[in-house]
């Protein structure tokens, strides 16, 4: 039994929340803070886009991790 499938669905699947967590998290307290300081938008706003990016730089690497393995099912 090859658990080959599994795998790929966990790391993806599992690899994908952690960077959505995030993502929320970030633009959450982004608009929190935007709230609070309006004079900052613009320099708050390229923090978050950045930040936003690193987060979800993990979930594509959870995504090539899954393209790796699906490569040895077939």
């Amino acid at each position: 039994m090859d658990l080959t499938p599994l795998a790929v669905s966990l790391a993806i699947g599992l690899g994908a929340i952690g960077p959505g967590i995030g993502v929320g998290l970030i633009g959450y307290k982004a608009m929190e803070a935007m709230g609070r300081n309006p004079d900052a938008i613009g320099t708050m706003s390229l923090w978050m886009i950045i930040g936003m990016a690193f987060a979800e730089a993990i979930a594509i690497y959870a995504l090539v991790v899954a393209f790796t393995l699906f490569g040895k099912v077939h």
